[in-house]
């Protein structure tokens, strides 16, 4: 009897199952392993393919006896499971990698710390737009391996994490963009700036002549980092104040240039749908990346200004007695909540905490001494908030809920100032994810 290929995979989530889905279709021995409980959408969607799967542990002889590992990207390298595979020499891959064997589509590849998911779902609505047959998937909505199970794109548009791009060897990306490098992520990665930046620059692998490697120059490290490796990709860099290379910038502070090859598209910034410098970062991006796959000038304008934004990410909740709240429940680092304060005008309350990756709050000091008027804190955990800006606001209050933290915060603004959510951490204390904290805000905002 022939021997099949056994496909084991760690995490029952929509990374893993996805990946088990794809695996079973391609007439795989797939068996899916997850330490903790498996939701029922998931349960329902295994059970529908006649996948095995077992919750609530792992069982090392079904585990050790597979030919290939997909690891979900949530399950650390120090997991003792993750460990024995790796003693065995048994290859862990990412299931972006397992996904990407079995689609002739071109992929658009967005990574960096922060903008990641703005400018992947912007790309695809222009590329929707363009009335292009194109996907979006990575660590946004559906899982890249599900789809390929069961759809049919021509193009994917992939969000992809440090923790993704870590499994993954000979994916290659058509257009790879870098948005950004700042610290993130450092407890998975032992606290080694060095390491995550290895991990983002993963992008870049296996990159030829062919493709394309959109980055942004005024980010310092993604700048250090590139005078260190080699890249044959043609490299489209895009900054604010135009460089001797750049293709993309800001003129005069008023319109958005983009010129390379033969292109040449300019537009008002005050016509881009998303505010703020790092938006129009991701504009650009986003504009290079449309104007790479010949989208016309036209239909890349219109996206740039139409686009809604993303849930969970400075979105505009409601005002109760003149009071302005602001969910950004996906800012999950330091220097995303940067970019939120730094685009609030006035006094702001601002909700932070939450599981702390290792933060290193000195850069928000001065905003916050300008800005903010109160901190609450939300986690079980706030010593380390506390600590750091105790003495620079007039006040810090702790919370355990999202409904007492809202009820602070009210409290403590006034008619015409903002109450931001911009945790700058993980929510996995009090929360199941930064989108779960996100509609908790909303809907206890809406019960005030």
């Amino acid at each position: 009897m022939e021997n099949r290929e056994r496909i084991v995979v760690l995490g029952a989530g929509e990374s893993g199952t996805g990946a088990a889905i794809l695996a079973r279709t391609k007439g795989k021995d797939v068996f899916v392993s997850d330490a903790g409980k498996i939701k029922p959408f998931y349960r329902e969607l295994l059970d529908e393919y006649q996948v095995i799967y077992e919750s609530g542990g792992h069982t090392e002889r079904l585990i050790t006896n597979a030919t290939e590992v997909i690891k979900s990207p949530g399950i650390p390298e120090s997991a003792p499971i993750v460990k024995l595979l790796r003693k065995k020499e048994i290859p862990i891959i990412s299931e972006i990698e397992f996904a990407g064997r079995y689609t002739n589509a071109k992929t658009i590849c967005i990574t960096g710390s922060n903008g990641k998911t703005t400018t992947t779902s912007l790309i695809h609505h222009m590329m929707r737009k363009a009335g292009l047959n194109v996907g979006m998937a990575g660590n946004i909505g559906r899982s890249f391996a599900y789809q390929v199970a069961t759809e049919a794109y021509d193009y994917y548009v992939l969000e992809l994490s440090s923790f993704q791009l870590d499994g993954m060897y000979e994916f290659k990306a058509d257009i790879a963009i870098m948005l950004n490098i700042t610290p993130d992520h450092l407890d998975r990665y032992e606290y080694n700036l060095q390491n995550y930046v290895d991990s983002k620059f993963r992008v870049t692998q296996n990159l030829t002549e062919e493709e394309y490697f959109v980055f942004c120059s005024d980010d310092e490290i993604t700048i250090k980092e590139l005078e260190k490796i080699v890249s044959r990709a043609e490299q489209l860099p895009f900054a604010y104040q135009k460089k001797e290379r750049d293709v993309a910038w800001v003129e005069n502070d008023e319109e958005l240039r983009i010129e390379f090859d033969d292109v040449d598209f300019s537009m008002s910034v005050h016509e881009l749908s998303l505010k703020g410098r790092h938006n129009t970062y991701n504009s650009m991006a986003a504009g290079i990346a449309g104007n790479v796959l010949k989208i016309r000038n036209d239909v890349i304008r219109e996206a740039l200004m139409d686009f809604q934004g993303v849930e969970h990410r400075l979105e505009t909740v409601m005002k109760v007695h003149g009071i302005n709240f602001i969910n950004d429940s996906k800012a999950t680092n330091v220097n995303s909540t940067w970019y939120a304060l730094e685009s609030i005008k006035g006094n702001t309350v601002w909700i932070v905490g939450g599981v702390d990756k290792g933060n290193d709050y000195s850069e928000l000091f001065n905003l916050v001494e300008n800005k903010v008027k109160a901190i609450v804190c939300l986690g079980t955990d706030n010593s380390r908030v506390v600590k750091a800006f105790d003495g620079k606001v007039e006040s810090i209050v702790e919370s355990k809920s999202m409904e007492e933290a809202v009820k602070a915060a009210y409290y403590l603004a006034r008619d015409g100032e903002t109450v931001l959510l911009s945790p700058a951490c993980a929510s996995f204390d009090l929360f199941e994810s930064f989108e779960d904290r996100g509609r908790q805000f909303k809907e206890s905002v809406r019960s005030l």
